[in-house]
């Protein structure tokens, strides 16, 4: 009887011009060069990564099967075909780790449902990382993912955040387009109590990294252009 394979969550990093050595443990080498097929969401930046990593197998011999807001749900079941037949299947998010905020989660369910072994491997997550950054409370927090995008609405659930974060004393996560950047932190400056404590975490890993923690009241006078980059905003009591 063939021993079925197993699913592995690939790490990786947060931004092309991070070192692939700072921030992705050497196991993760290993493991790549123990797969032939994995699912991904861009074909593109997937082979990319893996080869910037160092996979030994040439690129062309890879299987990737692609997961995306185009991806047919009912199509998922049939990339893990390899499994029943011994091989291990590697997932990769675009960035960070799949399954946090990321389409590799409906895999992982499934997985679950076929007793498939899901094995995760060490690697970046932006929402841990500005978390641990910010000085916030890191035993009760709530990542919300992407505010609304209509101004009005952004500006009620801003509002309803902050207003969790002080009755519940929990750190509220949140994120942008980076176009939108600009916008969301006008929203935040112009809607929050001034004592409230915001958190930006910026391009986190790579060289051009910033965070810093601070009242709405000083990120009035001393704000940074954060447009088009990958940020996560906390906010937080005093």
């Amino acid at each position: 009887m063939i021993k079925q394979g197993n699913i592995y969550l690939i790490p990786t990093t947060l931004g092309d011009t991070a070192e692939t050595a700072d921030v992705i443990p050497l196991k993760v080498n290993q493991i790549i060069n123990t797969i032939d097929e994995y699912i991904v969401e861009n074909e593109k930046s997937a082979r990319h990564y893996l080869k910037k990593i160092g996979i030994k197998k040439p690129l062309q011999e890879i299987i990737l099967y692609p997961l995306n807001k185009h991806t047919d749900l009912k199509q998922i079941s049939s990339y893990l075909n390899a499994i029943e037949k011994g091989k291990n299947i590697g997932i990769i998010s675009e960035a960070g780790c799949p399954g946090i905020a990321d389409p590799g989660a409906e895999v992982i369910k499934l997985a679950h449902q076929k007793n498939i072994k899901v094995i995760p491997l060490v690697g970046p997550s932006s929402i841990l990382l500005a978390l641990m950054a910010s000085g916030f409370n890191g035993q009760s927090f709530t990542f919300n993912g992407y505010l609304p995008k209509e101004r009005n609405e952004r500006i009620k659930k801003i509002k309803e955040l902050e207003k969790l974060a002080l009755q519940k004393n929990q750190t509220q996560l949140f994120i942008e387009t980076p176009y939108r950047n600009n916008h969301l932190v006008e929203d935040l400056l112009n809607n929050c109590n001034n004592a409230t404590l915001l958190c930006i975490a910026c391009d986190i890993t790579l060289p051009t990294e910033f965070i810093k923690t601070t009242t709405i009241y000083d990120w009035k006078r001393q704000l940074p252009n954060i447009d088009k980059r990958p940020a996560i905003f906390l906010i937080y009591k005093i």
